[in-house]
């Protein structure tokens, strides 16, 4: 796909992993929506970053997790920027749980877990589904993370609801072919302010950790995995896959020389 000219919508784009991609599509000459749910001063700060790229960008504040503010946010993208080509589900949220700690998960972290991160991208789709469908083609990357593949993460419903978000790119892939490619982006240890905040004082060992164990002496940056949704948007021919962007840490250790 040629960016030039298309549209994009991005939630969860105030900050983070959608705040790096949203950049990266309007250098590309891609115009954008920009969607928050609370950081509407942080969102107008990347729209205006995008606008000096001179292209369209418009904040569409919104709660992927409910339905109705899915479909206004796709009517308010598409009257904004005349379009919609792509559509990436990136949206997240968790809550630092222990897994021993199995009676400190409750109903309402289940719910928002689920409702933010695995409903919020089936019903953005439902409701961006008939402008992706409108033009040359359509795109969705979902924002997946390596805890649906290990079951390892901030949290049991984190990573249940990871999981969730990979089979329901594999379901979508089947059911909107070939009109509409989906594929998601499964990162790994991101180095900024998310994980700053989720793991306090210990997120510099963290850090360290996980970057000696990877095969690539590093930890991954917010524009490592937009470069990633990129590259899913641009391949023309795939669709219903997963590329994990996690420095080579899930594939386990390196071979030493004596073997």
């Amino acid at each position: 796909m040629e960016l030039n000219g298309k549209a994009a919508l991005i939630t969860g784009a105030s900050r983070g992993v959608g705040a790096a991609t949203a950049i990266k599509l309007a250098k590309k000459g891609c115009n954008v929506a920009i969607n928050c749910n609370q950081s509407i001063d942080r969102a107008k700060h990347v729209a205006t970053q995008c606008r000096g790229f001179g292209v369209k960008a418009v904040v569409v504040q919104g709660d992927v997790a409910r339905d109705v503010d899915c479909r206004r946010i796709a009517t308010e993208s598409v009257e904004a920027i005349g379009q919609l080509d792509i559509l990436i589900n990136n949206a997240g949220t968790t809550r630092f749980i222990n897994f021993h700690d199995m009676d400190e998960v409750s109903d309402y972290d289940w719910e928002h877990i689920l409702g933010v991160n695995l409903k919020g991208p089936f019903q953005c789709t439902r409701a961006a589904r008939e402008s992706l469908e409108a033009g040359d083609g359509g795109v969705i990357v979902n924002t997946a993370s390596v805890a649906g593949i290990t079951g390892a993460g901030s949290s049991i419903p984190y990573c249940v609801s990871k999981a969730g978000l990979i089979n329901l790119t594999l379901g979508l892939a089947r059911t909107l072919g070939p009109k509409i490619r989906v594929n998601a982006v499964a990162p790994g240890f991101i180095e900024g302010e998310w994980l700053q905040t989720g793991l306090g004082s210990s997120y510099e060992s963290v850090r360290d950790k996980k970057a000696a164990e990877g095969l690539l002496d590093a930890v991954s940056t917010h524009e490592d995995i937009a470069d990633g949704i990129l590259s899913m948007i641009t391949c023309s021919k795939v669709t219903g896959h997963v590329l994990t962007v996690d420095t080579g840490h899930t594939i386990g250790p390196r071979i030493s020389s004596g073997i």
